[in-house]
């Protein structure tokens, strides 16, 4: 392999990507030129190239940059190919043997949860959340969980505007659209909550309470959820709601090296 000395432009490419990583959300191009010790010119000539492969996304109102959805993507391979799909799926499997309802795990994938994980319980319904399967994030209890531990900044990137929202069930859903503001309101409740929630908008008739997986940034690495019948009891929804979010923290705790 050649020396790393050798290949400027990629070493400086690869240290823009870990420090925005490492960000708590966009930061300006002078912030990255300035901690990376790299001239401004080629700060900015590098970003361009990160932007138009998807690696970085651009705020212009904002004048800061940030990761865009490819490197969402590497995140998401790297979370099927090793530990946290490893270690996520007996928590998942706990969850699905203390409650009797079907659980899973997702990770985000620019505005999609990507299901990793299904844990399916005996004499349950079928479910669209399979291994592979890509749901809007806005729509999901996982995809919201996680959504609400972004930080605002790289919230807005990822929905712009409204053509950034879809249904699945727009017959039904068409009364309330969704914008910007009511996806603000609906991660502000889960935040609060500490849990986020769905009903009927995945598939008609279930319910989904998921919960998000913090890596050692605070950033979402994924999230666990469990779905169970509409109008099930009180008692199975709250014990549902502490069951992800037990599992949860502790998946946060062993992806950070932690028990």
């Amino acid at each position: 392999m050649p020396e790393t000395s050798k290949v400027p432009a990629a070493d400086q490419a690869l240290r823009i990507l870990t420090h925005l990583a490492a960000q708590r959300g966009p930061v300006p191009a002078a912030s990255i030129a300035h901690a990376l010790d790299l001239p401004r010119s080629t700060t900015y000539h590098l970003l361009g190239v990160l932007q138009e492969r998807g690696f970085v996304v651009h705020l212009p109102e904002e004048r800061r940059y940030g990761l865009g959805v490819a490197a969402f993507e590497l995140s998401s391979g790297f979370s099927r190919q090793q530990p946290l799909t490893r270690l996520g799926r007996p928590l998942v499997a706990g969850v699905v043997d203390r409650l009797g309802e079907s659980g899973h795990l997702a990770v985000l994938h620019g505005r999609d949860v990507l299901y990793l994980v299904e844990e399916r319980a005996p004499r349950r319904p079928s479910l669209v959340s399979d291994v592979g399967v890509r749901l809007p994030a806005h729509l999901t209890a996982s995809g919201r969980a996680m959504l609400a531990a972004l930080p605002p900044a790289q919230l807005r990137a990822l929905y712009p505007d409204r053509d950034a929202f879809s249904e699945r069930h727009p017959s039904t859903a068409g009364a309330t659209p969704w914008t910007y503001s009511r996806l603000k309101a609906v991660l502000a409740e889960a935040r609060q909550a500490g849990v986020a929630g769905e009903h009927g908008e995945v598939t008609e008739g279930l319910a989904s309470v998921g919960a998000a997986v913090l890596d050692h940034l605070g950033w979402p690495a994924a999230a666990i959820a469990v779905t169970f019948a509409e109008g099930s009891p009180p008692e199975l929804v709250q014990s549902a709601a502490d069951a992800v979010r037990d599992a949860a923290a502790t998946l946060s705790r062993r992806i950070r090296g932690a028990r």
